[in-house]
């Protein structure tokens, strides 16, 4: 969803061309079909597919390792900085290497990326000083005449504040996927489904995505169907 809304902004004033990675996430092939769904909506022609999926080899994540069970969503503990284990150690840096890589090879000007600190699931490779610190390694690892910056506009907003912007853009959030266990309904039950839900409601929304019948529908109730 934040990437979705993050494409839509930067296809205002930009030619994107857009990355998707394979890391061996539960659910890749939906994620995959969501990449491509929403890059066609925005008129994206330049993709590429980049498979990173020795992140299982290394594990230590309810997304990679299939022994580690997604659990139900825990957003109070999130709010006191405990990190799930639904978190991919160090992850958005091999996202972000891939992609400056990329970037300096096709003359790219700047990396967006849909990182959100506040009102999400609390992991340290979504804050500012990570971004500013990962535009210092540009700077010190790429060619002269490299100009990238990574750019994160969500960054500071809360969820909430994301579906607004998004369905002020037109972004078609009903294109994008955030459920971490399933690829056919949503479950509506983990992190990612909750902070979701509970985002829509606070935006006075409703959700475009069909979720498991009975899930749990975040911290205010929001009924959700099959």
């Amino acid at each position: 969803m934040d990437s979705c809304v993050t494409a839509a902004i930067a296809a205002q004033d930009f030619r994107v061309a857009a990355l998707h990675s394979d890391y061996g996430q539960r659910t890749e092939a939906r994620e995959g079909r969501a990449f491509d769904e929403i890059a066609d909506r925005l008129g994206v022609e330049r993709r590429l597919r980049i498979d990173q999926r020795y992140m299982r080899q290394i594990g230590g994540s309810a997304l990679t390792d299939q022994s580690i069970e997604v659990p139900d969503a825990d957003l109070v503990s999130a709010q006191h900085g405990e990190i799930p284990v639904t978190y991919v150690p160090f992850r958005n840096a091999h996202f972000l290497a891939a992609a400056i890589s990329w970037g300096e090879a096709i003359g790219a000007e700047k990396i967006f990326i849909g990182a959100v600190e506040q009102d999400s699931s609390g992991y340290p490779d979504c804050r500012p000083e990570y971004y500013a610190r990962f535009n210092q390694l540009i700077e010190a690892g790429t060619k002269p005449s490299t100009q990238i910056r990574i750019e994160a506009p969500l960054i500071g907003l809360s969820k909430a504040q994301i579906i607004r912007l998004g369905l002020e853009l037109r972004a078609p959030l009903e294109l994008s996927w955030s459920c971490y266990r399933d690829s056919d309904v949503a479950c509506g039950r983990c992190d990612s489904c909750a902070l979701r839900l509970r985002a829509f409601e606070q935006a006075g929304a409703a959700d475009p995505l069909p979720y498991a019948a009975g899930s749990a529908a975040g911290s205010g109730g929001v009924d959700v169907v099959s």
